[in-house]
């Protein structure tokens, strides 16, 4: 409204006489109103000539609005029949390259009406009879005057774009018609609803519809005004921001730049696409992909979502690796890396043999229960000391089956997140480690070995070890959850090792989830073999020689064995291996050596300095009151000695050698018997209240615990007490009971081997644990005298020597 209005001085230029017929220019979707001074464009030829004309004679014509704008030549029934008798003030000629021929510059002069059309010869022409508005002074009249302008005024406030003169003007026009005509041609207006107001007769009636006109369209203004007003209060930093970035796209759009996000968000799709995800990753991807789209760079979630959809992208949803199910290549593959170990090779051909056997005769996976561990993925765990091949052998399978291979190691792990993942609310959030390694192995059937699974802690943080019971449980995992990805990711065709020194700290219910391997250790003649066979060739060339410049005699190996390494594996024999190697590449590349280094064992012994063990039992056994114990340890099997003193007290007993509760309790048993039988024994009854009986178990920096010493506890007792020493050959485990029961124990192929290796020829186990020594090597078994006892006095008669024999022994 209002920015085109013109007024000159207020006055019409009406001419002295007004002609009966006047041409008739039409005027498509305008209306012209009289006073009002407006420019027109002429272009069609005969109203080109209507105005030429007029402008020789008395440049009066006749303006009507034309029914249907779409017409380019109406006649007498295509246009209104109330029109404005105008006054031609200017015409200028149009240029050559714009459509009109004419600019016309035209000024409103009366109100009239057709009474008769004449023959449109070349153009419209019509009898008028000029038809001012009937004019009233009354209250109502100035009441609806003030109305108006008072609407005026407060409309043109409303539009910045409309000077302050237009108000002034407006205030000292006194004409009535005027101002009603002023300000009508100044609005916006349907051109239906300008012709209804220009043919209203009375001019009160004209100035209601024309206030009524106004006080709509001072209504949508100033409801647009609150509108901004209020958007402008609410709107807060980011919108702000939100709002120029908006801008700056539209104009990185008019200059074809700052298309790199759109391009970003089609790569995301097409990889979306491409990943093949299950339906709830790729409904989540997409969602999170149309949030990505419309949020703005600088945005702070903007890395957060990027971060989320790369994550979702990158996993492999459908990438296997074929397996190799070639049986003859994976026995191949598990003996050239290992030694021995047939149960474990057994249970990988096993898994191999039920793979081919479905494949080859179309069993789907789907038909077998999720329970059954071939039919997604088998969970192993092996349980076994240091250095016996654990880790290295969970490569070996990877490379028998032809599967990628990835390990993560849980010791010390006291973090759930690292196992689930971190949920994406908080700032820096990633996937779980079991979720990070599938991805970087790119497929979901690998390898994937968890080493040190009994060293998993917990704390506030949660309990890793109840957050790997869905990872390692067949029935669950094809669903597994991680926090960040907030989607199920199928782990069930995932091979999954698990190694353990120790057995005892894994949670039951962990336990009860894998199938466990036991790797006990390794005899003297198979760390023979597997220094011959794998640790030699590889130390000497990662020592940087040849193998015609060194060559390790077999004596040099057992003497390594026996005088520098007390191991169940053998990671110390590769590491002193190892040393004698640096030790010949030192003179090898001084050129000290001539000709091939054969290394027998007192080179050996050269090379690596002074014996490290030596065996002891022997002369510990000679002395009453010691007995030798077999024990198991993360490490392996090992020997113990039990040493009983006594002196004169009250009757006390004295455990050192940082013992533990069961420890202690069989202890106080071991006394309880010896007392019980003191008469059996030779021991007089009534000692027992004048001495203190002291028990000790070497080394005492280390804490000990378990039941499997009774025997040798009770052992040494008695021996100090009778004064017969225990025989320096034999070792011993059980448990002991009051009524002189000898209860079956664990570990026994540990603690045979054990005590193989501290050189002793003779082993006392409990006669229930018979059917275990099948487990220990055949040539252990030939070299080793088993005793098995059923009750404390079978211990005693085989461990006590006569002291005829006792005397013997001595001289």
């Amino acid at each position: 409204m209002f920015p085109g209005f013109r007024f000159g001085d207020g006055q019409l230029n009406r001419p002295e006489e007004i002609p009966d017929v006047i041409p008739i220019l039409p005027l498509r979707n305008t209306v012209a109103f009289p006073y009002g001074v407006m420019p027109i464009a002429v272009g069609i030829p005969r109203s080109v000539q209507l105005i030429e004309e007029a402008v020789e004679g008395d440049r009066l014509i006749g303006l009507v609005a034309m029914k249907q704008p779409e017409l380019d030549e109406p006649g007498p029934q295509d246009v209104y029949q109330v029109g404005t008798l105008a006054f031609v003030q200017r015409v200028i000629p149009g240029d050559d390259d714009q459509d009109a021929a004419l600019q016309v510059i035209i000024q409103g002069v009366e109100r009239f009406k057709v009474e008769e059309w004449l023959p449109a010869a070349p153009y419209l022409r019509a009898q008028v009879q000029l038809a001012p508005e009937s004019v009233e002074e009354s209250l109502e009249v100035d009441a609806l005057t003030r109305s108006l302008f008072e609407l005026a005024r407060r409309l043109a406030n409303l539009m910045p774009q409309v000077p302050d003169e237009v108000v002034e003007f407006l205030a000292g026009v006194e004409d009535r018609r005027l101002l009603v005509y002023l300000v009508a041609s100044n609005i916006r207006m349907e051109m239906e609803t300008a012709q209804e107001l220009l043919e209203i007769d009375a001019l009160a009636d004209k100035m209601r519809r024309l206030i009524a006109i106004l006080s709509r369209e001072l209504e949508v203004l100033e409801l647009g005004e609150q509108i901004r007003s209020e958007a402008h209060e609410e709107m807060s930093k980011a919108q702000r921001e939100y709002f120029l970035r908006e801008q700056l796209k539209a104009i990185q759009r008019e200059l074809d730049e700052g298309d790199g996000q759109q391009t970003e968000v089609e790569e995301y799709r097409q990889k979306i696409e491409a990943a093949e995800m299950p339906e709830e990753a790729e409904k989540e991807a997409l969602r999170e992909l149309d949030r990505f789209e419309k949020m703005p760079p600088q945005a702070a979630e903007y890395s957060v979502i990027k971060t989320y959809l790369d994550w979702l992208a990158d996993l492999p949803w459908n990438e296997l690796t074929e397996d190799n199910l070639n049986m003859d290549h994976a026995r191949q593959v598990l003996d050239e890396d290992h030694y021995d170990l047939e149960e474990v090779k057994e249970r990988v051909l096993e898994f191999l043999a039920v793979r081919k056997l479905r494949e080859e005769r179309g069993f789907d996976f789907e038909d077998v229960p999720a329970t059954v561990e071939e039919g997604t993925g088998a969970i192993l765990c092996f349980v076994g000391p240091p250095g016996v091949g654990k880790t290295s052998l969970g490569q070996s399978i990877a490379r028998a089956l032809e599967r990628k291979f990835t390990r993560m190691s849980l010791g010390g792990l006291r973090d759930e997140a690292e196992i689930r993942g971190h949920r994406r609310t908080y700032i820096g959030a990633m996937p779980g480690r079991i979720i990070q390694a599938i991805k970087r192995v790119e497929t979901k059937n690998p390898v994937f070995m968890l080493d040190e699974v009994d060293k998993i802690g917990a704390d506030w943080r949660g309990d890793p070890s109840s957050a790997l019971l869905e990872v390692l449980d067949p029935a669950q995992n094809y669903t597994f959850r991680d926090h960040y990805l907030d989607v199920d990711f199928d782990l069930s065709q995932v091979l999954f090792i698990t190694t353990a020194n120790w057995l005892d700290p894994i949670p039951a219910p962990l336990r009860d989830r894998m199938e466990i391997i036991r790797l006990d250790g390794y005899t003297e003649y198979e760390k023979v073999r597997i220094a011959e066979g794998y640790l030699v060739p590889r130390q000497v060339r990662a020592n940087g020689l040849l193998a015609d410049e060194i060559e390790f005699a077999e004596s040099a190996i057992r003497t390594v064995i026996r005088d520098y390494t007390r191991e169940a594996g053998v990671r110390n024999l590769e590491r002193e291996i190892g040393r004698a190697c640096r030790k010949i590449a030192v003179k090898i590349a001084a050129d000290a050596v001539d000709g091939k280094v054969e290394v027998d064992s007192d080179q050996a012994r050269e090379f690596l300095g002074k014996p490290k063990h030596q065996f002891e039992a022997a002369d510990r056994a000679e002395i009453p009151g010691v007995a030798t114990a077999l024990a198991v340890t993360p490490a392996g099997g090992e020997i113990l000695f039990v040493e009983a003193s006594r002196m004169k007290g009250k009757g006390n007993l004295t455990l050192t050698g940082q013992l533990g509760d069961i420890m202690k309790e069989s202890a106080q048993i071991a006394l309880s018997y010896v007392r019980s039988r003191a008469g059996e024994l030779g021991v007089d009854p009534d000692s027992f209240d004048d001495m203190d009986v002291h028990l000790h178990v070497p080394a005492g920096s280390t804490p000990k615990d378990g039941p499997s010493a009774g025997v040798a506890m009770v052992t040494a007792m008695a021996s100090l007490l009778t004064g017969r020493t225990a025989s320096a050959e034999l070792g011993m485990t059980g448990e002991i009971t009051l009524r002189g029961r000898v209860l079956p124990i664990g570990g026994v192929k540990q603690k045979v081997l054990a005590g193989h290796r501290a050189g002793l020829k003779r082993l006392l186990v409990p006669q229930r644990n018979e059917p275990w020594l099948d487990d220990v090597p055949e040539e252990i078994r030939e070299s080793v005298d088993f005793v098995l006892v059923d009750t404390i006095e079978d211990v005693l008669d085989a461990a006590l020597l006569a002291e005829s024999e006792a005397l013997e022994r001595v001289a």
